[in-house]
């Protein structure tokens, strides 16, 4: 039975507003088997399938948990945006202001992959995508959460879960990417404070700048 029907199927009718008995209606079939399969207890036919597929203006592809885009598209490098440098704030902010946060990660970000392409290391490069993935995953789910209208069944994994599961997976892939990383070397590959910052020149105060603000933050809890 598929996992990510009845968590979707739930999710687009409360996004939308509408009840389980509206739906049901509209949809052809009694509330109780709705509630069925919204419950997963029940599996439904292809018809009622693409029935509902219809009826939300979304992809069967997606319905099904086998696409993240309502259309069902596939995401490609050639089709996302450049980073924005247009957000703009004026005066002086009450500390860090959330623009001035995103061009401390962006610019540090840029770094990590300049370094990952030189290193060629592919075992490296999935891990570092992987625990960043993970940690862009963690945040969203934090600032979904702190909406008290954001339905849950956005996500399969439960709140109750996310936290202790995220920090595991962290863990392994940190672990994964300080394996795949052990190699000799050259002089010439070390990362040094001189390096980043001949390198990096404009960047480099981003990187250096969250370097130091983790590490005090980490101190504190020695």
């Amino acid at each position: 039975m598929n996992k990510d029907f009845p968590r979707i199927m739930t999710l687009l009718r409360k996004e939308r507003g509408l009840s389980q008995k509206q739906a049901a209606a509209d949809l052809e079939v009694t509330q109780a088997l709705l509630s069925h399969y919204e419950n997963g207890k029940r599996e439904c036919g292809l018809d009622f399938l693409v029935r509902a597929a219809d009826y939300y203006n979304v992809s069967v592809d997606y319905l099904l948990g086998r696409s993240p885009m309502s259309t069902g598209a596939s995401v490609t490098e050639q089709q996302l945006p450049e980073s924005s440098e247009t957000e703009k704030y004026d005066g002086v902010p009450s500390g860090l202001s959330v623009f001035f946060q995103k061009k401390l990660l962006n610019n540090s970000v840029d770094i990590l992959f300049a370094l990952l392409i030189k290193a060629k290391n592919s075992g490296l490069s999935k891990s570092v995508y992987t625990y960043l993935s993970l940690a862009v995953y963690r945040c969203f789910r934090m600032i979904y959460s702190s909406g008290r209208n954001n339905d849950e069944h956005g996500f399969s994994i439960p709140e109750e879960k996310v936290g202790s599961l995220t920090t595991a997976a962290l863990a392994i892939e940190d672990a994964r990417g300080r394996s795949a990383g052990i190699s000799g070397g050259s002089e010439d590959e070390k990362i040094t404070t001189a390096r980043i910052e001949q390198e990096f020149a404009s960047k480099a105060p981003a990187l250096l700048s969250i370097v130091n603000s983790a590490e005090k933050s980490l101190n504190k809890l020695q």
